[in-house]
Formats: C-alpha cells, sequence, structure tokens
C-alpha cells in the first residue's frame, strides 16, 4: 500500500513539473501547439501506424528534451545566480539538445506529411483558376482591413489581438500555394512563414495565440476570398 502511494506521489510531482514548465516556458506552449497540429493532422490524413510511431517519437523527444533544459536552467541559475562562463555553457548544452531533437521532429514531419500533402494539393488543382495581380492586392487588402478591425475591437484583449505581420505572412504563403502546381514550393512557403512566426515570438515577447490568430485570419481570408471569386 505504501509503495502504491509513493508511486502516486512520484506521477502527481511529475505531473506538476509538467504544468510548471507548460505554464511557464514560451517554448513549451509552442512545442504542444506544434505537437497538437501534428497529431491533428495524422487523423486527417490517415497515415500509417509506423509513420504515426514516429511523429509520437519526435514529439516525446522535443518534450523531454526541453523539460530537461528547464531543469539545468533551473539548477543552474540556483547554484550560480551571478553571471559565470561555465553557467552559459551548461545552459547552452541543455538548448543545443532541444535544438537537435526539434531538427529531428522537423525531418520526420517533412517525410512523413510530404506525400499525404502532394496528393491532397494534386487533387485540389482541378478546382484552382489563375490569380491575377489585382487579385492578389485585393485579396491582401482584405486580410490586412480583417486584422485591423479585429485589433480594433478586441483593444483591450491583447491575447485576442491577431497579429499583422502573421496574417500577412500566411496570406502570401497561401497566395503561392493556389499558384504553384508544386507541392514543394508550397511546403517551402509555409515553412518561410513558421519561421517568421517563429522570430516574432522569440523576439516580441507576444503571446503564442496572437501569431497563431493572425496565422488563422490571413488563411482564412485569403482562401475564402479566393474561392469566392472562382
Amino acid at each position: 500500500m505504501k509503495a502504491a502511494l509513493r508511486w502516486l506521489r512520484s506521477f502527481r510531482f511529475a505531473y506538476e513539473g509538467l504544468q510548471y514548465a507548460l505554464a511557464t516556458q514560451r517554448n513549451m506552449k509552442f512545442h504542444f501547439f506544434i505537437s497538437f497540429v501534428a497529431l491533428t493532422s495524422a487523423l486527417l490524413f490517415r497515415i500509417s501506424k509506423v509513420e504515426i510511431l514516429f511523429i509520437i517519437l519526435a514529439i516525446t523527444l522535443v518534450i523531454m528534451t526541453e523539460l530537461i533544459n528547464t531543469a539545468v536552467e533551473k539548477t543552474v541559475d540556483l547554484a550560480m545566480p551571478e553571471q559565470h562562463p561555465l553557467a552559459k555553457v551548461a545552459k547552452d548544452l541543455a538548448a543545443a539538445s532541444v535544438l537537435v531533437a526539434a531538427v529531428f521532429a522537423v525531418i520526420v514531419g517533412t517525410i512523413v506529411f510530404y506525400t499525404p500533402i502532394s496528393h491532397w494539393f494534386h487533387h485540389e488543382k482541378s478546382i484552382k483558376a489563375t490569380i491575377t495581380s489585382d487579385s492578389v492586392w485585393l485579396y491582401l487588402a482584405l486580410v490586412i482591413v480583417t486584422v485591423i478591425v479585429m485589433e480594433t475591437r478586441f483593444s483591450h484583449s491583447r491575447r485576442l489581438r491577431p497579429s499583422l505581420w502573421m496574417a500577412i505572412a500566411f496570406s502570401l504563403s497561401t497566395l503561392i500555394t493556389l499558384l504553384t502546381t508544386n507541392t514543394l514550393v508550397s511546403i517551402l512557403a509555409y515553412s518561410l512563414s513558421i519561421l517568421f512566426m517563429i522570430m516574432l515570438y522569440e523576439k516580441k515577447n507576444r503571446p503564442l495565440s496572437v501569431s497563431i490568430f493572425g496565422a488563422f485570419i490571413g488563411c482564412a481570408i485569403t482562401i475564402l476570398a479566393f474561392y469566392l471569386n472562382h
């Protein structure tokens, strides 16, 4: 009985550690969001069991290394509150482990999702039409106006205000996708927008929801305007 209680107590402590990391670490929030997107996409595209295992493995490695990175950072801060070259080395090495795991996850995601996304894009080509230069500016104008209106409407709430930069970036990526017949070009376009999102997220210290909301608005308005125009 005591062994079972100790096991339950250990499980609770571990869960509290996960909660702390998710509540305080911005990168952990981003990892969980990407994990949700990846798992949802795996269900939508109906990938094989082996591919799902690789996705779960990649997600587990990223989250695990991020937890270790957080633990190392807190331990170093406790042991060495002042700046020290060795403390920096320890933090950099822990962060490097997260980077390696994240690169592995990106490679796995690219390999697993490239074929189903390519098939889906080719299936959708039959309903696509050409986009004129005037239409491009019209779509971008609609996106910008929508974001400005929403920023004004939700000016009291920082988390509900969509990012204008993200809306424009993902609108452009969507337009490239609608124009091209090459799936790889579409993936690269969205990859650039995602990298831009990560850069803004790291530098501006803004909630992740703001960037995600802006990206959603950019994609949704562009796609809606395109199909209403054809």
